[in-house]
């Protein structure tokens, strides 16, 4: 199931896919558990250019985990707004920079959301975003905080 904006769901809906529309604010129980839309500063837009919604993040809330994915987002007041409601156990944070948030601003998007265990993610990919991962991982751990950084095929246990 495509879980996604009511724009990128429904394209994917009508291409076949079965899909979950949502929007900011939003939340729906799932089967793993509720899952909230949170504000995301990014653009949106499908390869032929037409217009892909606003983008988001989820804070997923399950039975014994809570995560928070941020989707590929600057650093953004908003978030402070999640430890209201969720006590997270890890937040999904992209760190690359250029299109996103980099390493600083992603140590001060895990104190918004009061959370110092942190999987990095949209970086190295391309040149525009490649990272130093020891000198990353260092940043995290001054400030108290585990930042993860998988290899392609690697998985972590909650």
């Amino acid at each position: 199931v495509i879980v996604s904006n009511y724009e990128i769901a429904s394209h994917y809906g009508n291409k076949g896919f079965q899909f979950h529309p949502m929007n900011h604010g939003g939340s729906w129980d799932f089967e793993f558990g509720n899952v909230k839309y949170v504000n995301a500063i990014h653009t949106s837009s499908f390869p032929d250019g037409s217009y892909g919604g606003q983008p988001g993040g989820f804070v997923i809330e399950g039975e014994h985990k809570n995560i928070y994915i941020a989707g590929d987002t600057a650093l953004s007041m908003d978030m402070k707004l999640i430890p209201m409601r969720t006590k997270l156990d890890l937040a999904i944070l992209p760190i690359g920079s250029n299109f996103t948030m980099d390493v600083e601003d992603a140590i001060i998007a895990s104190d918004f959301v009061d959370c110092d265990k942190v999987l990095g993610y949209h970086y190295d990919t391309f040149g525009y975003i490649e990272i130093n991962h020891e000198e990353a991982k260092r940043k995290f751990f001054e400030k108290g905080k585990d930042l993860m950084l998988l290899e392609i095929g690697q998985s972590i246990d909650l």
